[in-house]
């Protein structure tokens, strides 16, 4: 199967602004479907792609921006909902989907790349996030008929503008001293951007890809605590870091869930009583560690600066 034309949704966001750039530098045509163009305006500088407004949510622009696409990746996804009932979540992670396998079907799509996460299961999951993210993987499994399709779950996903670390910098910032954070001993193995996009691109034409669903996982484990700990010392900041006991982490849930910008519910507290780590180790060989990378973009200034010209040394 040859693949040249490549619709992606979400693509104006952290993981596909890397997943275009590679799928750009093999000469593949990228269609981009942006609720604003604002939100996508990076990605003009590359070559081959174009965006499109429109709302993905509705079944008709999803049909009528499919033509003559090969195939479709879907990035979509949220970590909280705007309401508390589960209904954004079931919009963004299983209503979505199903419209997406119709309008590839009405299209003659041939491919499809889905964005899943690490612990999705539609049945057992704690949280609505991963229920949700479950039953969406299994209907783009389950009703995609002769179109194949790849599903990767990821642990946390880490690079040059993620919201993880780069989160916990800014809020480090704000609390020097003592900063107690929710399930501190939940398990992460995160996994760096550029692989995570190198594993999507390399299963678009790869037929033995088909039908599968990887888990994603980076080369080290970690409790949320240490990455934290780590995050701080990276921008050198002497901070004492507590985890807080279950009973306070869901006080602090129930509180944070009513701020503006939720930066943690109920529904982040669930999703974190499960480890997000692979059992056998990942599915797809993901090899760079958060030392590696990490500190060339949260690093002091001088530290990074130092960092470039050694890298730059070591390439010459």
């Amino acid at each position: 199967m040859t693949i040249k034309n490549i619709c992606v949704l979400g693509g104006s966001g952290f993981v596909g602004t890397h997943i275009i750039s590679q799928l750009c530098s093999q000469g593949k045509q990228v269609t981009v479907l942006t609720r604003r163009k604002d939100y996508g305006k990076h990605l003009t500088v590359l070559n081959n792609v174009k965006l499109i407004e429109t709302d993905i949510h509705e079944q008709s622009n999803l049909e009528t921006h499919f033509k003559n696409i090969d195939a479709v990746i879907n990035l979509v996804g949220i970590l909280n909902e705007r309401g508390h009932n589960g209904d954004g979540f079931r919009q963004a992670h299983v209503e979505l989907p199903r419209k997406i396998i119709n309008a590839c079907h009405q299209n003659k799509v041939k491919r499809i790349l889905h964005m899943s996460a690490l612990n999705a299961d539609a049945n057992a999951a704690p949280s609505n996030y991963l229920r949700t993210k479950g039953e969406g993987e299994n209907h783009m499994h389950s009703f995609a008929g002769n179109i194949p399709v790849t599903s990767f779950r990821p642990s946390v996903i880490f690079g040059k503008d993620d919201s993880f670390f780069n989160r916990f910098a800014s809020l480090l910032k704000l609390t020097p001293g003592i900063f107690p954070i929710a399930c501190g001993y939940a398990r992460f193995a995160p996994v760096y951007v550029g692989d995570v996009a190198r594993c999507f691109v390399n299963a678009l034409e790869d037929k033995s890809s088909y039908g599968q669903r990887y888990n994603l996982c980076g080369p080290k484990e970690y409790t949320l605590k240490e990455l934290v700990e780590y995050t701080a010392k990276t921008i050198d900041l002497k901070c004492k870091v507590i985890a807080l006991p279950d009973i306070f982490a869901q006080i602090q849930a129930h509180i944070l869930e009513w701020v503006p910008g939720k930066p943690f519910s109920v529904d982040n507290f669930q999703s974190l009583q499960v480890d997000s780590v692979c059992e056998q180790g990942s599915d797809l060989a993901t090899t760079t560690a958060i030392e590696t990378i990490v500190p060339f973009y949260l690093g002091p200034r001088q530290h990074r600066i130092q960092q470039d010209k050694q890298r730059m040394s070591a390439h010459r």
